[in-house]
């Protein structure tokens, strides 16, 4: 969620440490950095039998990818904060084969498709995903959060790229997974 926030605020810059580099947990980090992203790895280390990888990321124009269901296992949970950098790349991101984000807390799909349409994006709902036309210059908006605490922490960042307010209908929800997550972003969504 952080590394998005910072792929899309403008002038950012951030140093994630010790992020578990496995390739079956290191989707997101493929994902953007097929996007483009200013990503930099600076370091990488053995750790416990693991590869670990201090990283740096900043903001900088994105281009679309397609995401296919050979992509989905590594990146199934980070597929609605994906669709949030989606909304600021340039040109159609499609993701498809994602049919399990229909049984997951929520209907991902339709929790994902439902808020950016809300917040001003052009996006088609497949059975399996869906397609993200951008970039987008996002409304703030009442977000539906479907109790779903992926779904929360997505679209609080894209509150933070918005103009006017974002208001979530369940904070509470993000307790489940994150509870520190919205003093961490220093972001006061109400």
């Amino acid at each position: 969620f952080f590394a998005a926030a910072a792929l899309i605020l403008p002038k950012s810059e951030l140093i994630i440490k010790n992020i578990l580099a496995n390739p079956t947990r290191f989707g997101f980090f493929d994902a953007i950095n097929r996007m483009g992203a200013n990503i930099e790895f600076l370091s990488s280390r053995m750790e416990y039998g693991e590869k670990v990888k201090n990283i740096k990321i900043k903001n900088g124009p994105l281009n679309p990818i397609k995401i296919g269901h050979e992509h989905i296992p590594s990146i199934i949970d980070e597929i609605p904060i994906l669709s949030i950098v989606a909304s600021q790349a340039n040109g159609k991101t499609e993701i498809r084969g994602a049919k399990e984000l229909r049984v997951k807390e929520s209907d991902r799909v339709q929790a994902i498709v439902y808020n950016l349409r809300n917040m001003g994006v052009s996006i088609e709902e497949h059975n399996d995903g869906f397609s993200i036309f951008g970039p987008v210059k996002l409304k703030g908006s009442k977000i539906k959060t479907f109790n779903d605490h992926r779904i929360a922490m997505a679209f609080s960042v894209a509150g933070l790229i918005a103009d006017g307010e974002t208001v979530l209908d369940n904070k509470k929800c993000v307790d489940v997974s994150f509870p520190n997550f919205f003093n961490m972003l220093q972001f006061n969504i109400k």
